[in-house]
């Protein structure tokens, strides 16, 4: 009935739950940042004054409008006196200090196998469209993105200042240059192997491999001082040292200009604006944009996301929904220890560890205990460009001063506002920001079947990624270290490719298919956290008291639950950017997968061998 009568927004891609959870954040993040933004005279570098002027500048479009370019000018001239491959690189590391990096992917952050080791970290990177395969697949819909990508890198050219015919030759050789930097790239799929894409390289053996970058100097300018580097895809960077050196430096000049105005396109006026959503329309199948007060009031999330962030706990966040939603964490991972314990398939050895790791587990709710400090962040209520470059100069100086330190398992990665959860490897641990703790995830007060079965299932599927095919492979401390027995790891890989075949055949657009293998690990993830969830309800005295609710049991009204939480709409083009690049199945499968696996579900709705969603016992797949 919801998906019968529902209708996707124009300006949304896809329309759900998640986006009117998080709709509901917009407007308590607006109702917020109205207040501060109207306060008059507010202390300088103070939270209301910081939170208050990015929303004022980013609403300011009479500003944005007159600015036109004019912003980037500096920036452009830069890359306008570029003479050489050495200026190339050079560059491109004064971007990353403004916080505007482009060409490789470049980060601070702890060590895959040493993760107390705060380590810099490259990887692939430096493409316009989504990932490699964009560029290398030669069927129609590939090509047409390809060909509407070239006419916006074109538009964009030609916005700032080329002639028409210089703008269309320069974006059909940044094409060339990008589609070898992508044959040079791993697909998706490969990139989701941790050990084949770890590589602990020192700077000398890193300048031998790529010969026309002088790393040493490079980071000198980056003011990073280190002697070894964590190196994703060192074939990429292979490539990429030839490619500084036989691309002509005009084809460079054209690349870093595009990559430059595109980055800030959504804040510049409206020509620049209007181009770079038309073109992402196109990946997404958007209608129209956001209004400006919700891309503004996101922007600030993104941003200023720990100042904002204090607002919003104090107004929407009350200490009983943190002293609940702990209780029902402490609960799954009592249950998650219990079925470890009386998983058949494992040996004890590795029963012990993965105790242990469970063990181990940090869980944080709701919000960091110590908030980032963006104080000394100028921002002025102007200048959207210029507040997006100080915040930017702030965020490189506080990555980098992380070197030489130990690594602070204290800090969260997403925003308190955020409807979103994650599961950190490195830290062995699970994170629940405010955000999505709220309805359809969690209602204070209600039906224990009805949080279990939704909230309880992200909680679960949060925990399992612990022990996803990517996940088991890092031990207890967040280190990518074997745990395993030899033969449990054969088990367990048996056992994850009855997902793979399973979820290979569900069919998403006329025959596109879903990819097993890229989603292999939140299948395993959905699987085993609405399993988890299950398990943990039975505990509840309303599941053992079994009244019914509108008709309906205890197990009926959890797994009701848990499908409403995935309800959704999706426009044909947002599938397929979806299928080409989220790790996540389609919404549709994240509930038919999991309860098709499940013999409860089975028995709550007395399925039959003759319903859609019956699957004989001998290809069920059950791994937690």
């Amino acid at each position: 009935t919801w998906i019968k009568n529902t209708k996707i927004p124009p300006t949304k891609a896809a329309w759900g739950s998640f986006n009117n959870a998080h709709d509901k954040v917009l407007h308590r993040m607006h109702t917020i940042l109205d207040s501060v933004s109207n306060l008059n005279d507010p202390k300088q570098g103070s939270i209301a004054q910081q939170t208050g002027d990015m929303y004022a500048s980013a609403m300011d479009s009479t500003a944005i409008e007159k600015a036109g370019i004019q912003p980037l000018r500096n920036d452009l001239d830069h890359i306008a006196s570029i003479k050489n491959a050495d200026d190339i690189i050079h560059e491109v590391a004064r971007e990353y200090k403004n916080g505007e990096g482009t060409l490789f992917s470049f980060h601070v952050g702890p060590g895959t196998k040493h993760s107390m080791i705060e380590r810099v970290h490259l990887n692939q990177g430096g493409l316009g469209l989504p990932n490699r395969n964009y560029y290398i697949k030669k069927n129609s819909q590939f090509k047409q993105l390809r060909n509407a990508y070239q006419h916006y890198i074109a538009t964009v050219l030609s916005l700032s200042g080329d002639p028409k015919s210089t703008a269309d030759r320069e974006a059909n050789d940044i094409i060339d240059l990008e589609t070898k930097m992508a044959e040079a790239s791993k697909p998706p799929v490969k990139l989701r192997n941790p050990q084949a894409n770890y590589h602990l390289l020192t700077i000398r053996k890193l300048d031998d491999q790529t010969p026309n970058i002088d790393w040493k100097n490079v980071f000198n300018q980056m003011n990073i001082g280190v002697d070894t580097v964590q190196v994703g895809q060192p074939e990429f960077y292979r490539q990429l040292s030839d490619l500084v050196n036989s691309t002509p430096v005009s084809v460079w000049k054209a690349y870093l200009r595009f990559h430059l105005i595109s980055g800030y396109a959504s804040w510049l006026s409206s020509p620049y604006a209007k181009a770079n959503f038309n073109f992402s329309r196109l990946l997404s199948g958007q209608k129209k944009r956001q209004p400006r007060w919700k891309r503004a009031s996101a922007l600030v999330d993104h941003t200023l996301g720990d100042a904002l962030g204090q607002l919003y706990v104090k107004r929407y966040f009350p200490p009983k929904d943190k002293k609940y939603m702990k209780n029902l964490v402490n609960n799954l991972q009592n249950t998650y220890r219990n079925r470890l314990k009386h998983e058949a398939w494992m040996s004890d050895s590795t029963k012990a560890k993965a105790i242990a790791k469970l063990n181990a587990l940090v869980k944080k709710i709701g919000y960091p205990d110590e908030w980032k400090d963006y104080s000394s962040i100028e921002i002025n209520s102007k200048n959207i460009i210029k507040n997006l470059r100080h915040y930017g100069q702030w965020h490189y100086k506080y990555m980098i001063d992380k070197l030489g330190k130990p690594v602070d398992r204290n800090e969260w990665f997403m925003t308190p506002p955020t409807v979103n959860s994650y599961y950190n490897p490195s830290f062995n641990e699970v994170v629940f920001p405010a955000g999505i703790l709220q309805p359809p995830f969690y209602y204070p007060g209600a039906d224990d079947a009805v949080n279990y079965g939704a909230v309880g299932m992200v909680i679960g599927h949060e925990m399992t990624h612990g022990f996803d095919d990517q996940g088991s492979q890092y031990d207890k401390k967040g280190d990518l270290h074997n745990w395993w027995t030899k033969m449990d790891s054969i088990r367990f890989h048996q056992r994850t490719q009855k997902l793979v075949k399973q979820y290979d055949k569900y069919t998403v657009l006329d025959s596109l298919h879903v990819n097993g293998k890229l989603t292999l690990g939140e299948n395993i993830a959905d699987n085993g956290g609405l399993a988890i969830a299950y398990a943990a309800f039975q505990k509840t005295p309303e599941a053992k008291g079994g009244k019914k609710i509108d008709g309906l049991t205890p197990d009926q009204r959890f797994f009701l639950a848990y499908a409403q939480v995935w309800r959704m709409k999706e426009r044909p083009k947002y599938k397929r950017f979806a299928i080409h690049n989220d790790v996540h199945s389609p919404p549709k499968y994240r509930v038919i997968g999991p309860a098709s696996n499940m013999t409860a579900f089975y028995k709550a709705f007395d399925v039959q061998p003759s319903d859609s969603m019956y699957r004989p016992d001998s290809v069920r797949a059950k791994i937690w």
